[in-house]
Formats: C-alpha cells, sequence, structure tokens
C-alpha cells in the first residue's frame, strides 16, 4: 500500500481552509488505497529537525502552507532546512510532492512558489497543485466547484507519483550540484538522522555546550594559560574585592568596548570566576570602555552611578545589576 506524507505548517485554526483542502485531498487518496499520513508542525515544534527521517516511508509528499501575512511561514521553513541538513538526498531525489498554499492576504502564488524551488533545489520532483487566495472560508469550503478541483488536482498528482512521471529539469537541481553543495560532513544518511535527534534534544546540546567550556578551561590550564588569565587586566581586582552574598549565583559579562574583548565573571556564593571569553546565558550584560571600568575599580564611581552618568550600557535583570556594587565594593 502506497503511503502520501502531509507536512502543515499552518497553526491548526479552524477558520484555516488549508485544513479543508487537506481532509479532501485525504478522502480521495483513501477511495484510490493511498494511506496518508499528516504531520501537523504546531503540534511538535522541537521535533521538526528529526521529521525528515519519516520521508523515507513516504511514496509522495504535500507540503501545506496558510499564508496569514507573508511566505510560508517559520514551521514549514524550519522543516525545509531540516531536509536540507538532514535528509537523505537519495530519498529526497525519488519523492514527488504537491504544493497547497492557501493564503487570507497576498502573496499565496510567492509562497507557492516557494515551495517548487525549495523542492527542486532538494533534488525533489516537485508538481502541479493548489494554491489560492480565500476571503471567507464558509464560501469557500461549500463551494462545489472548489471541491471538484481539489479532487481533480489531487487524482492528477496520484498519477504522477504512480506512474513515476518524467519531470523537466530544472536550473535549481544544478544548484544543488554545483553551487550550494553543504559543507562536507563526510556523514551517512543514517548519521545525519542521528545528528539531527542531537539537534533537536535541548538537554543534549546545552550538554555539550557545557563540556565544550570546560574542555577549554582544562587545556588553557594545560598551556599555562591560567596563570597568564590572572594577570590579564581586573581579573585580580575583581577577585580581591569580591564580598561574597549567601545564596547568590550571578553571572556577568563586562564588553570593554575599545578593546574588543569581554571578560566573564561568574559568582556562586564564596566561588568566584573571571576569564575572558564567552557566555550565553549570563544574568546581565555590560558595555563600557577600559576607562570607565578602571574608574570603577579605583572607587572614583559605582557601577550604578557610571550607568546613570551614561558613561556605560547595561542589559538584563536591573536587579542584578544593582546587586554588583554589592558584591565587589572598591573604596577610594
Amino acid at each position: 500500500m502506497m503511503q502520501l506524507n502531509i507536512y502543515y505548517g499552518g497553526r491548526g485554526l479552524i477558520e484555516d481552509s488549508t485544513i479543508y483542502v487537506m481532509n479532501k485531498i485525504t478522502e480521495v487518496m483513501d477511495d484510490l488505497n493511498v494511506r496518508v499520513k499528516k504531520y501537523n508542525l504546531y503540534e511538535d515544534k522541537r521535533g521538526i529537525s528529526v521529521l525528515p527521517s519519516t520521508l523515507k516511508e513516504a511514496d509522495a509528499v504535500i507540503l501545506a502552507a496558510s499564508v496569514e501575512w507573508l511566505g510560508i511561514g517559520g514551521l514549514l521553513q524550519q522543516f525545509l532546512d531540516a531536509c536540507w541538513l538532514y535528509g537523505d538526498k537519495e530519498t529526497l531525489s525519488s519523492l514527488y510532492m504537491m504544493p497547497v498554499v492557501i493564503s487570507t492576504t497576498y502573496g499565496e502564488k510567492e509562497a507557492y512558489q516557494t515551495l517548487i524551488k525549495a523542492w527542486e533545489i532538494l533534488g525533489g520532483r516537485p508538481c502541479n497543485g493548489i494554491c489560492a487566495y480565500v476571503n471567507n472560508s464558509v464560501d469557500f469550503e461549500t463551494d462545489t466547484n472548489y471541491g471538484l478541483l481539489i479532487e481533480k488536482n489531487t487524482e492528477n498528482f496520484y498519477r504522477s507519483f504512480t506512474k513515476k512521471a518524467t519531470v523537466f529539469p530544472s536550473s535549481n537541481n544544478a544548484v544543488l550540484e554545483n553551487v550550494q553543495q553543504p559543507k562536507a560532513m563526510s556523514l551517512t544518511p543514517q548519521e545525519s538522522e542521528q545528528l539531527s535527534k542531537y539537534v533537536s534534544d535541548d538537554t543534549y546540546v546545552k550538554k555539550q555546550k557545557e563540556d565544550i567550556e570546560e574542555l577549554t578551561q582544562m587545556f588553557k590550564g594545560l598551556m599555562g594559560d591560567t596563570d597568564n588569565a590572572s594577570d590579564e587586566p581586573y581579573i585580580k581586582d575583581f577577585k580581591e574585592h569580591f564580598h561574597p552574598i549567601a545564596s547568590t549565583s550571578l553571572s556577568y559579562a563586562i564588553n570593554i568596548t575599545d578593546r574588543d574583548t569581554t571578560l566573564i565573571i561568574e559568582t556562586d556564593d564564596s566561588d568566584i570566576k573571571c576569564y575572558y571569553g564567552s557566555k550565553d546565558d549570563v544574568n546581565a550584560t555590560i558595555k563600557a570602555t577600559h576607562t570607565v571600568i578602571e574608574h570603577i575599580i579605583s572607587g572614583q564611581s559605582t557601577l550604578q552611578g557610571a550607568f546613570m552618568t551614561g558613561d556605560l550600557s547595561a542589559s538584563g535583570d536591573f536587579k542584578i545589576l544593582r546587586t554588583f556594587d554589592s558584591l565587589f565594593q572598591f573604596r577610594k
């Protein structure tokens, strides 16, 4: 029994006529003895990166987009990105795709062409699909002429993928072969599929980042960089003037704008780490010139005072910014 996979990129709203079109297509395919499996991308946003593996079970594909203001929408774009990064190109090369685009605003034809172009670049075989502007969903769904048109297009698509109809070559296929090849990673289709599963796992990604940071610090120590780091500007000052606050764990990134360096400060109760580098999840980011930082360290100004006078800029939780002057007490 043949199988058709539908990937729906809309939001699942009751008034979305794309759902009506997909249901009509499903009815026709049932009559033609084709199993239909629908994937609602909005139901599992984190799992989109592993969906390209489901293409292996399909004989044909429908990409269904709801144009609500501009383009095919982020979820369907994310799915196509995942197909480019993790999809098995050999599987994609034999898959026929019918685009379904229903718009409640301007731009259905552009979105329709986007799906066709994307599928061609992926190496697949796009077919004629359904492209419509719907002003009133009730009028559209109750019009028998539109229903017959959907059925006719679905039957034509069925003939295309069951008979393996020849598709004219496209320059977009040449792009795949010559210009936009992904960076060579020498991965097998199985490894690409496994990688897509790791990407969708937030816990795994976070753990990898922590391991990389830990290894970076370890190698710095092995290469003798730890002692040098303590001699870098301001690190010793912040460590010497650190006044721990019980049950307080904070992190700051101080971007020294005129030296293009960033000092990371992490505190955890009585522990403190200072190093130059980067950290994604700091509680507050401070931007200042080295002169302003030296005024704070010398006790000529507080961080709060420098912020109020506009000598530095900051982003993040401002309660945490105020805590800075309690953690680091520089007196003249």
